[in-house]
């Protein structure tokens, strides 16, 4: 099972944004404007970290489900590796009508190189070709092959959700205020995908609605935290990304993603740690632009 974020049937839809009343009309109001300052600061974050390679460690395991619902069905893939350590190369790409794209350059498994990764990004989009952003995304599904378990998946990227908030994609969700968070740490937003097709896809182009939760800094929209959900009869899927300022490049950044996949009756289920390190100003434009 593959779950493919929805870019390109996405771009044409209408714009408009649908806000869940919490309790009248003063709640809609501080909802939409949560949401508004959210939008507005994802869309100056994204320019900003388009500029930026991250340096990420992900550790995945394959582990025993709690209550798992029939122990009886054997796990696909369950004869293969039951852990593994890839260390990539993380970044944004801009592609023009589709938005930031995240990429992974994977360059270690388990301690062992995988690929020579001096200036493989910068080579890649200064070749000026067509073919360069078609390369990029042949990388990232190259990357998508050193996962674990069961689950075919691209969407275990940190800054997944960070798209529901843009311009492109907000009108496919729900919103909805919920409680500031006691440890200072934002005012919970609730988001429900709505929208058909989904952002989300299976293999089989069944759609998978998505759900979760933001925590956002009332002040200026900063994402603090954010939490996935997608879920259906066939698959379901749970990651929880953490931010946090780093003062080298001077952004709120992802510092820790957290996720776990599991299919119902299978007994295992993949859990994954991803962390962030090494951030550093990439000294090339990440634009499709330059390949045309």
């Amino acid at each position: 099972m593959r779950m493919i974020p929805c870019v390109m049937r996405c771009a044409g839809l209408a714009a408009a944004l649908t806000v869940t009343l919490a309790s009248g009309a003063a709640a809609q109001t501080d909802v939409a404007t949560l949401v508004d300052r959210a939008s507005a600061y994802v869309e100056a974050f994204q320019k900003n970290f388009g500029s930026v390679v991250a340096e990420e460690r992900y550790e995945q395991r394959l582990r025993r489900a709690p209550n798992p619902t029939n122990t009886a069905v054997q796990q696909r893939g369950s004869g293969g590796p039951q852990e593994t350590t890839l260390v990539s190369d993380f970044l944004l790409v801009e592609v023009k009508g589709e938005g930031w794209l995240p990429f992974r350059d994977v360059f270690e498994r388990d301690g062992r190189p995988v690929r020579d990764r001096e200036q493989r990004l910068a080579t890649i989009f200064l070749k000026g070709d067509r073919n360069a952003f078609e390369q990029a995304r042949t990388i990232m599904n190259e990357g998508a092959r050193y996962n674990i378990g069961n689950i075919n998946r691209n969407i275990n990227t940190p800054t997944l959700t960070l798209a529901f908030l843009t311009s492109l994609h907000r009108h496919r969700f729900e919103f909805k205020r919920g409680k500031r968070d006691e440890s200072d740490q934002g005012i919970e937003v609730e988001f429900r995908e709505t929208a058909r097709p989904t952002f989300v896809a299976t293999t089989g182009g069944r759609d998978l609605p998505v759900r979760g939760r933001f925590w956002i800094s009332e002040a200026d929209g900063t994402i603090l935290r954010s939490e996935l959900d997608a879920v259906d009869t066939g698959v379901e899927a749970h990651i929880t990304v953490t931010y946090q300022k780093d003062e080298g490049i001077g952004l709120f950044v992802p510092v820790r993603m957290e996720e776990r996949y599991r299919r119902p009756r299978d007994p295992l289920e993949v859990q994954g740690v991803a962390t962030y390190s090494r951030f550093r100003r990439f000294q090339v434009s990440t634009s499709e632009e330059l390949a045309k």
